[in-house]
């Protein structure tokens, strides 16, 4: 069995925020096309902040999680920001009392997060959101641990899926926000949601694939 450390794991979050300022830009030209614009502009804002907090911090990931997911969840603006912050504060809040992280501690980590956004937001899969990345990203993991593949094959498991359920927003009708009211004008676009939400699932995967040690 594989596991990782909670302490001094903080800096997979810096990893993860260096991954959304990188793609700032092509997050708001893809939500440019059906949405506001701002979403790379207003991610890179609030995952830069927090990563000024968490720099030289020597965080554990839970602390790490935490201090981002507070700052999505008050200091930037937008849908997003609630939405992100409650599952970063989720993920913290389910992994803060374990020193080391195992896929099922990882998988309980992931639902909660998923189970936070669904408590304060009325989207399903297929309404071209960020849930079309996280649903099927869960579901592979959990299916990869249940058919007997390592931790690390699951993680694996988790980022391809992630990245179809990206790609999948290509062919669907937004139902949920401003694009919604394009209708099927929304056809052929990313949603910008899902490719952030893309974006770190595989940042966050690789990081903790990284730190993977057998117990």
């Amino acid at each position: 069995m594989q596991q990782f450390q909670n302490a001094k794991s903080g800096d997979i979050v810096l990893s993860l925020a260096d991954r959304i300022i990188e793609n700032r830009a092509y997050l708001s030209e893809i939500d440019g096309k059906i949405g506001d614009g701002d979403h790379g502009v207003n991610m890179a804002k609030g995952f830069g902040m927090a990563a000024e907090r968490i720099k030289g911090a020597d965080m554990s990931l839970a602390e790490a999680l935490d201090t981002l997911g507070t700052v999505l969840m008050t200091e930037i603006g937008g849908s997003m920001g609630p939405l992100y912050g409650v599952m970063f504060t989720q993920f913290a809040e389910t992994i803060e009392k374990s020193d080391r992280i195992d896929a099922a501690t990882f998988s309980a980590m992931l639902h909660n997060g998923l189970d936070g956004i669904q408590a304060i937001g009325s989207a399903k899969v297929g309404d071209k959101t960020l849930l079309d990345t996280l649903v099927p990203a869960i579901a592979a993991f959990d299916t990869a641990i249940a058919g007997g593949k390592s931790f690390s094959e699951a993680l694996q498991a988790l980022v391809a899926a992630a990245e179809a359920g990206r790609d999948s927003t290509r062919d669907l009708v937004a139902k949920i926000g401003r694009a919604s009211r394009l209708g099927e004008r929304s056809l052929g676009v990313l949603d910008a949601g899902a490719t952030s939400c893309a974006l770190i699932l595989k940042s966050l995967a690789g990081g903790v694939e990284t730190r993977l040690q057998p117990a």
